[in-house]
């Protein structure tokens, strides 16, 4: 941490994002007093206030804490998303060191072999997963991740032992560009946070930036067709592919798990078990035998891992699981993320009615992909749209949850405010339901599983 050692102070500009979280929990495991401004109380600041941050809800100006008025030894950290707020005024016209969250995980990661998993869906688990399967081998890692993997508890995981170190590699405002990867694992590139690039061509364009990153001694591992080079060796992984350097085919139930044949260029390990459903978990976990297996990790290490692997919060997330009803909750906000969430549900409980609540993230979001949102939520036997969640962004004219719903084909269709859902539940007793989206949804979780709970009960 040598080049943060004149700071004693770290405060966050949005501490109760994410990524920023993760962050903050690493500066108070080193000693450094944190604390900082979020909007909004979340359970995320409320745990980080119980570890010891000094956190507010209210944009105080001029008016900062006293503990970090010194710009000689105050570290201000700041994610893009916020735009505008009087606090971050203040620390640039007082010249304190103001950093993006994204360029302090590349100065600490510059200090040890950094995996990076990048893509527009799928980095969240990838990443949780390629960190659990180190941590449970003797070569560790220290991990920064963008959700609160359910194995660690947690968002970030430190062994200071470590050469490795896992980062999620986010390409919102093109933060993953501040990284510098010893090896990367690349997902997918589907266009994405148009409002920031401005075509899909340059939203690739980002990609290619980010694969060109690679230590030219590192290693990038790709989905299949993406065709992005890099400096260093470059493979590719798919699903039920002959081409791709690793693929994963035959897939079947064993023992309670989904299996499959994983071919490592011309080797075999047959009946993998993957700890999580879905084909597309298959796919991120085959990114990281690729990864592990390019790096040196035997086979019994890697099998062991991946079938002990339990996922990530709000990823395919079972919050009640009993054989009359399902409930899952998911953070999906693209349309190939949405699809996939449907299409393994429709795998995993052929014949019953699919119920999926959607809040769309973003006016620009939801207006650049309209049609697509449209085609995959049809999937669904009954949608419920909530509102749009505007996050840092102003309304569009013309662009509403109502104007979504009417591109939407399914027979029952309708648009509830979130005051009016638990209401609207209070029957609901079988079936699948889904929870969808990566706006506030997941503050009715808890809600929803009580009174279905109840209902259950009845």
């Amino acid at each position: 941490m040598q080049q943060f050692d004149r700071y004693k102070r770290v405060y966050f500009i949005g501490i109760g994002g994410i990524g920023m979280s993760a962050l903050a929990r690493y500066f108070k495991l080193q000693g450094l007093l944190v604390g900082g401004y979020d909007k909004t109380p979340s359970p995320l600041t409320k745990e980080l206030e119980k570890e010891g941050c000094d956190i507010h809800y209210d944009d105080l100006g001029d008016k900062i804490p006293s503990d970090y008025t010194d710009s000689s030894n105050t570290l201000v950290v700041y994610t893009p998303a916020i735009k505008q707020l009087d606090e971050l005024t203040y620390f640039k016209v007082n010249k304190f060191t103001l950093l993006k969250r994204a360029e302090v995980l590349g100065m600490l990661t510059r200090q040890s072999k950094g995996l990076c998993v990048a893509g527009t869906h799928g980095k969240t688990t990838t990443s949780s997963m390629l960190a659990f399967l180190l941590d449970q081998s003797s070569w560790k890692c220290n991990a920064f991740l963008g959700g609160i993997a359910t194995n660690f508890q947690s968002n970030l995981v430190l062994n200071k032992g470590s050469e490795y170190t896992v980062i999620e590699a986010d390409e919102f405002d093109r933060s993953f560009l501040h990284l510098s990867p010893y090896a990367s694992i690349i997902t997918a590139a589907d266009p994405d946070h148009l409002d920031i690039y401005g075509t899909a061509e340059q939203f690739k364009e980002g990609f290619r930036q980010f694969a060109m990153k690679l230590d030219p001694n590192g290693i990038c591992l790709q989905k299949e067709g993406l065709n992005l080079q890099s400096l260093g060796k470059t493979f590719t992984y798919a699903v039920d592919s002959e081409t791709a350097d690793y693929a994963v085919t035959n897939f079947s139930w064993l023992d309670g798990f989904l299996c499959g044949d994983v071919r490592l260029k011309n080797t075999w390990w047959k009946e993998v078990k993957f700890g999580l459903p879905g084909i597309h978990n298959a796919e991120n976990a085959l990114a990281c035998i690729g990864l592990l297996y390019e790096l040196g990790m035997e086979e019994k290490t890697i099998r062991e891992g991946l079938k002990n692997f339990r996922g990530v919060k709000r990823r395919f997330e079972y919050i009640i699981r009993t054989e009359k009803l399902v409930y899952v909750d998911d953070y999906a906000h693209h349309p190939e993320e949405i699809k996939a969430l449907v299409s393994s549900i429709r795998l995993l409980y052929p014949g019953k009615k699919i119920t999926g609540i959607f809040q769309p993230h973003l006016f620009s979001r939801t207006k650049d992909f309209a049609d697509d949102f449209a085609k995959e939520l049809s999937a669904l036997d009954e949608l419920i749209l909530l509102p749009i969640y505007p996050a840092r962004e102003e309304p569009i004219h013309g662009v509403s949850s109502e104007w979504l719903l009417s591109k939407c084909k399914n027979e029952v269709k309708s648009i509830k405010k979130p005051s009016e859902l638990l209401p609207f539940l209070s029957s609901f007793e079988q079936g699948v339901l889904l929870t969808i989206g990566a706006g506030d949804i997941d503050r009715l979780v808890q809600p929803m599983k009580e009174l279905l709970t109840i209902n259950l009960a009845d």
